[in-house]
């Protein structure tokens, strides 16, 4: 076919084509402006007569190509590429009838001047029209077998007027209207679509079969949008969002920035605001290195860092594919950023085991960091209750061995990544992290440190914790999962109706844990005040509805999506808590908190660190149970051994 075969082309065999048109439709527009002004069909009688034939292709190309005519995509271009064309073709009317005037060639009419230009806009301008409904248009039976949604947009401003545009060239896509909050806006009509109240939102649905409604609101404020997302919450609509500003290229809105609701949005409600003054005193200017730096949360502590100018970002991460896809995004951050402040910081990609501590220890006096942020930790709650020691060695004794590698290479701040399942946990996961938490409770009140027999080693490492609940978006979260189970036709299947969380989000949790690092003063563990725990069946049931389904239920038979319980999995609690202890103490940031909970000294403490090594190396599901039943509070395991490996000999 012709239009596959023109658009597999390259974009400069496109664009020669393209200019090759317009020449000949300049010679065209040349001779039809003869034969408008001599009454007659023209064939030139004078060698005079031939050289408007050449002027005019060789006048327009440099013009036209100087102007960007050849640099928009035909099949998507508007009225900009028509503004464009215009200004233009009226740089080349001034030359061509300059050149026509001083010329003063005989036998050619100087209204050739005037007339050829007019005759040439009007000819490429519907070449560009034809080609734009050529180049993007189905066929018949195509657009009758392609479904269409039936689509509303939210907010008349300048995003979406321009999502409006880029809507008119889609078969996706049949827009029915804007509808605005501003009453200035309502009742008129923005480029022929008309502008409803919000109000009029129930009836419009009704009458039109309205099936997608697009956010088309990048700067209104967080607290507006969830009073938007939660009165769109009874209409059958699948509710989609565009990014904010800043994610927006260059300002311009196009159907690829079409997304679903952010999770900040299913969150329902207003993020915690960084510190950025604290942030910028512990970490611009200084060497700053990140364990477990491809995961969910260190990537976006990469990325948060990276904001705050440090001189040397050190990545250590044990995925090679992991730590190759964030050295790939994190070096454009860096050349954005070197470009807009003229900022140059080095990155260091490293592959590492964090339990391998000659590894760390090379490291760490090779680069000298000034602040680490110890991400690398297994997370999943059933997967470490199946592979216990491989929880424990990776949570705890890596812990250890970064933390020892910190002390004796004098690192300045040191912040663990933990979780609520580490208060009064029923899981390994949740105990080892606690136990970890111990570890550097216990180094923190030591001014100095014998890691091993012989002389102790001076500690001027201010270790801090932070807690925090789960977090939307990341791996294993249930949102990416819910996502799955709704396009798929469900059922969402959930462990217990009565189930609840602390959510809080990627950038959020990054943002507390550098704070944490910016105000601790040793020991501390720091906790976000998330208000109330969600329940996760309410957290499906709004992602059900915002995608345009209803649930099925006892009340609903007919509905869309069911929701099946399976049942608490093995470790797993109805509740999580962030404190073990009363009365938390704020903190210089209003919503963060912080608590000095119980913990056994160094030297006490050692001797199990030791114990828990050897259980680890042979694999003794039963030692490593009896020490986090002695050392972690309130710990409160499943009676059944859950080690596969175990249960597999057995």
């Amino acid at each position: 076919m012709i239009k596959n075969k023109l658009l597999s082309q390259p974009r400069a065999v496109k664009q020669v084509v393209a200019l090759l048109a317009d020449a000949v439709m300049g010679v065209a527009a040349v001779w039809a402006a003869y034969s408008l002004r001599l009454d007659t069909l023209h064939w030139p009688y004078s060698l005079h007569q031939w050289w408007p034939y050449l002027l005019a292709p060789v006048l327009a190309a440099p013009i036209f190509w100087r102007n960007g005519l050849y640099h928009a995509v035909f099949r998507h271009s508007g009225m900009a590429a028509m503004r464009a064309l215009a200004v233009a073709v009226s740089l080349y009317c001034v030359l061509f009838f300059g050149v026509l005037m001083l010329a003063a060639w005989p036998d050619v009419p100087r209204s050739i001047g005037l007339l050829q230009p007019l005759i040439l806009m009007l000819l490429i301008g519907a070449s560009r029209a034809v080609a734009r409904q050529w180049l993007s248009g189905l066929s018949a039976v195509q657009r009758h077998s392609l479904p269409v949604s039936h689509l509303l947009i939210y907010g008349a401003g300048s995003a979406g007027v321009q999502i409006a545009n880029a809507i008119a060239t889609s078969h996706e896509f049949k827009l029915f209207g804007f509808v605005d909050d501003s009453p200035t806006l309502q009742g008129l009509t923005i480029n022929r679509v008309p502008v409803y109240a919000p109000a009029e939102l129930p009836a419009l649905v009704g009458k039109y079969g309205i099936t997608d409604l697009l956010l088309a609101l990048p700067s209104v404020s967080r607290s507006r949008r969830n009073e938007i997302i939660n009165g769109l919450q009874p209409l059958p609509v699948h509710v989609r969002s565009l990014p904010g500003l800043t994610d927006l290229a260059h300002g311009r809105v196009a159907l690829a920035d079409i997304k679903d609701l952010e999770v900040e949005d299913l969150l329902g409600r207003d993020a915690v605001p960084p510190d950025r003054a604290l942030l910028a005193r512990s970490l611009s200017g200084k060497v700053v290195l990140v364990t477990g730096a491809a995961g969910s949360i260190g990537s976006e502590l990469c990325r948060q860092i990276l904001q705050e100018h440090p001189a040397r970002l050190v990545l250590i991460e044990h995925s090679e594919f992991g730590l190759y896809t964030l050295q790939q995004e994190l070096q454009q951050q860096c050349l954005r950023l070197a470009e807009r402040s003229g900022v140059h910081v080095e990155l260091v990609p490293l592959l590492a085991n964090v339990r391998d501590y000659t590894r760390m220890l090379e490291i760490f006096r090779a680069y000298r960091p000034h602040s680490v942020f110890h991400a690398a930790a297994y997370k999943h709650v059933p997967l470490v209750e199946h592979n216990p020691a491989e929880g424990i060695a990776n949570n705890v004794l890596g812990t250890l061995s970064t933390a020892r590698s910190a002390v004796e290479t004098g690192v300045s701040q040191f912040v663990l990544v933990s979780t609520d399942k580490a208060v009064r946990p029923t899981n390994v996961m949740g105990a080892s992290k606690r136990l970890a938490e111990m570890v550097l409770q216990a180094l923190s009140a030591m001014p100095a440190v014998a890691f091993e027999e012989g002389r102790p080693a001076g500690n001027r490492t201010c270790f801090s914790m932070v807690r925090f609940g789960n977090v939307l978006g990341s791996s294993g979260s249930v949102v990416p999962l819910f996502r799955r189970q709704i396009e798929s036709g469900g059922p969402i299947t959930l462990t217990h109706a009565d189930v609840t969380r602390y959510f809080m989000t990627i950038p959020e949790a990054a943002q507390l844990v550098l704070q944490a690092g910016a105000m601790a003063e040793g020991g501390e563990v720091f906790v976000l005040d998330m208000g109330e725990p969600i329940k996760i069946i309410d957290l499906a049931r709004r992602m059900v509805k915002l995608s345009g389904f209803t649930v099925r239920d006892d009340s609903r038979p007919d509905g869309d999506i069911a929701i099946e319980v399976t049942g608490l999995r093995p470790g797993e609690k109805l509740y999580e808590e962030l404190l073990i202890g009363d009365n938390p103490a704020p903190t210089v940031h209003p919503r963060i908190l912080k608590a000095h909970e119980d913990f056994a000294p160094w030297a006490e403490f050692r001797a199990d660190l030791e114990q828990l090594e050897r259980a680890v190396a042979v694999n003794d599901t039963a030692a490593l149970r009896a020490i986090l039943l002695k050392r972690v509070s309130g710990f409160t395991p499943d009676e059944q051994d859950s080690d596969l490996v175990s249960l597999a000999g057995a």
